[in-house]
């Protein structure tokens, strides 16, 4: 309920302008870019995780 209120679409185009402002244009594909390969290796380190408690939970049934 309180983050709904600090992010209404005011602020979230505040700070948009801001990043704009700091960054600049051309910095900002860059940065999405970045933030998109981190999200991916996030995803798929989690669900190398998840395949590693499968193995070591069938290999305790099987052992």
């Amino acid at each position: 309920m309180i983050l709904g209120a600090l992010l209404s679409p005011g602020h979230v185009i505040l700070i948009l302008a801001v990043v704009l402002l700091l960054f600049g244009g051309k910095k900002i594909p860059e940065l999405m870019k970045g933030l998109g390969q981190g999200v991916k290796e996030f995803k798929n380190a989690s669900k190398g995780n998840e395949e590693v408690k499968t193995e070591v939970k069938s290999e305790e049934k099987n052992g």
